[in-house]
């Protein structure tokens, strides 16, 4: 977050930094100055006009109230607000007119797997009316955070061309840990469970949930049928989807190559992958063709950056977005 504002030249005034009271007083540089980190529990938030937080949902759900309450605009990037009715859940490309009403003062960001597709779902919904989504995402392991990023790499650094060449040619175990962050081997792997499962009954993941239920508010599709499974794979940055889409009426791929190609915030591209995509802003899109399982339907693959627009990009968006609603 910090880089970006400073890449998309943010206008800023006055910037503080706040985190726990472990990391109070510790300083960071910014654009030439040095400013001192507050501690968050005890911090007095006034004068802040936008806030950008990124801390987890618990410790979210007793700070944004208090920025709000002290006169900021709170842009959330945690799970916790966004499927508050009360708060706009906030694509800038897809519908920034949410940010018209904000009633407790926060807005929220949405999941970054979800973020990935709403630039390129959205226009062609409002061209054939969406209905169905039938999804298997690919999560780069960085979606589960710092720790995440480190299993992987102590994995893969702990294997070598042998363990590769018995895993290929012998099928036996591959002989790593199974680690702590996810629930098999990451590295030289593929685990169909990304995320916990939720404690409903319907056997789904947090991730899953969060798909579907994020893209119907953002969408403003209240009936949207989402199918989903969500999908660790082992790579660092870069999260992709395979998207087969039913809709209410015909949608030639040419048609909606024609639609995509002038669609903010998206890229069409022959092959989108998570290394094409690492460092870039927009959603790259391709392999677009018929579906003939589905009504209406079209099969497509994205791919965008999870850390950028999946978070801190689409943050200071939606901060640009409030700056021009003023």
């Amino acid at each position: 977050m910090r880089a970006i504002l400073l890449e998309r030249n943010f206008p800023v005034d006055e910037i503080r930094f706040f985190a726990s009271s472990r990391s109070a007083g510790s300083t960071i540089e910014w654009n030439g100055r040095v400013i001192e980190v507050e501690d968050a529990a005890t911090a007095d938030f006034s004068g802040i006009d936008i806030a950008l937080a990124s801390s987890g949902a618990t410790s979210s759900r007793v700070l944004s109230p208090r920025l709000a309450d002290a006169g900021a605009i709170v842009i959330d990037n945690s799970s916790a607000w966004r499927m508050d009715p009360d708060v706009p859940l906030v694509v800038p490309e897809v519908n920034a007119h949410a940010l018209i009403t904000i009633a407790k003062g926060i807005v929220a960001n949405p999941n970054c797997t979800t973020m990935t597709a709403m630039p390129v779902l959205k226009p062609l919904h409002v061209a054939a009316g969406l209905t169905t989504m039938i999804v298997s995402t690919y999560q780069a392991v960085s979606g589960a955070g710092r720790d995440g990023v480190d299993e992987l790499a102590r994995q893969l650094e702990k294997s070598g061309p042998d363990d590769v060449r018995v895993l290929a040619f012998d099928g036996a175990a591959f002989p790593l840990d199974e680690g702590v962050i996810f629930p098999a081997t990451i590295a030289h792997n593929v685990i169909p469970l990304a995320g916990a499962v939720v404690d409903d009954g319907s056997l789904e993941t947090g991730e899953e949930k969060k798909l579907r239920d994020e893209s119907r508010k953002i969408l403003e599709i209240a009936d949207l049928h989402v199918s989903a499974t969500c999908v660790r794979v082992p790579v660092f940055t870069g999260h992709s989807l395979s998207l087969t889409l039913s809709f209410q009426r015909p949608l030639s791929p040419e048609e909606a190559t024609e639609i995509l190609s002038n669609a903010p915030g998206v890229v069409l591209h022959d092959l989108p992958t998570p290394r094409l995509v690492t460092g870039k802003d927009p959603t790259y899109v391709g392999r677009i063709r018929r579906a003939e399982t589905l009504t209406n339907g079209l099969s497509l693959f994205v791919s965008g950056d999870n850390l950028r627009k999946g978070a801190a990009l689409n943050a200071v968006q939606i901060a640009e977005a409030l700056l021009e609603l003023r």
